[in-house]
């Protein structure tokens, strides 16, 4: 998926996956089930196919996010193995700033990439403070409870000394009350990072929270002193935003 910022920024969302194991309710990409892991080839064409494309135009690729289907670091090798690559100079030399790894937190893929000697971005879909609740909407919460996650990103930040993002879908009804913010302010305070607020793409088992609530939400963060972003969606007319990367029957036929 390519997403074309106002400001002259193109950013790549890259999947690493066909289909993903890893079954979070809230999204419709699971829905699909693994099939496999990607080649580090064909993680390098999704990126290939757009800069040729916006080449054309004398665009050109600024950005990589590995944000759509799969879970990056149960295919660790082939991705990092698809950065190094694309970072070169014998390919499109994008600086490893430029790239951003998002896990809902595999530890070991944490562990391995503080060791890489590599500045990319790190992202850690936190989506619920309450464990008991994220347990209930991300499985994997099971096998990485998310305190032992946030101790691994600790490490993280001091091996590498590069901030994280955390990020944090906002569902209607689901994780978006007060008390939920609190309870993420508690989790997050002190870390060197930063929140980003992500309106859930509507699918056809939630909906988004109301921007009342988003901006409540947000001002009980950045009371408490943690760094706030929103994300504005992209992609939602076609139904390839953020966690609606599946397929669709055909209706009315």
């Amino acid at each position: 998926v390519l997403i074309s910022h106002k400001d002259k920024r193109n950013t790549v969302c890259v999947s690493s996956q066909v289909g993903c194991p890893m079954g979070c309710v809230f999204c419709a990409t699971g829905t699909l089930g693994f099939k496999r892991n990607l080649t580090k080839d064909e993680i390098i064409e999704q990126v290939l196919l757009f800069a040729r494309m916006l080449k054309k135009t004398g665009e050109k690729v600024t950005n990589v996010v590995f944000m759509g289907m799969g879970e990056p670091f149960l295919n660790y090798e082939n991705v990092i193995n698809a950065i190094r690559f694309l970072n070169s100079e014998e390919s499109l030399n994008l600086g490893a700033r430029r790239f951003s790894i998002s896990t809902a937190g595999v530890i070991n893929g944490i562990r391995k990439l503080a060791k890489e000697n590599l500045e990319v971005n790190l992202a850690f879909s936190l989506h619920a403070a309450d464990n008991e609740l994220r347990t209930a909407i991300m499985p994997i919460n099971k096998k990485y409870p998310l305190d032992k996650v946030l101790l691994a990103i600790i490490d993280y930040i001091e091996q590498t000394h590069r901030r994280v993002m955390f990020e944090y879908v906002m569902i209607d009804g689901l994780n978006d009350s007060i008390s939920d913010a609190r309870r993420l302010v508690a989790k997050v305070k002190g870390i060197l990072g930063f929140v980003n607020l992500i309106p859930y793409n509507k699918t056809e088992m939630n909906k988004p929270s109301s921007p009342e609530r988003i901006r409540k939400f947000k001002e009980i963060l950045e009371q408490s002193g943690i760094a706030v972003v929103q994300r504005h969606a992209f992609g939602q007319d076609i139904d390839a935003a953020c966690g609606q990367l599946a397929g669709r029957k055909a209706r009315n036929v």
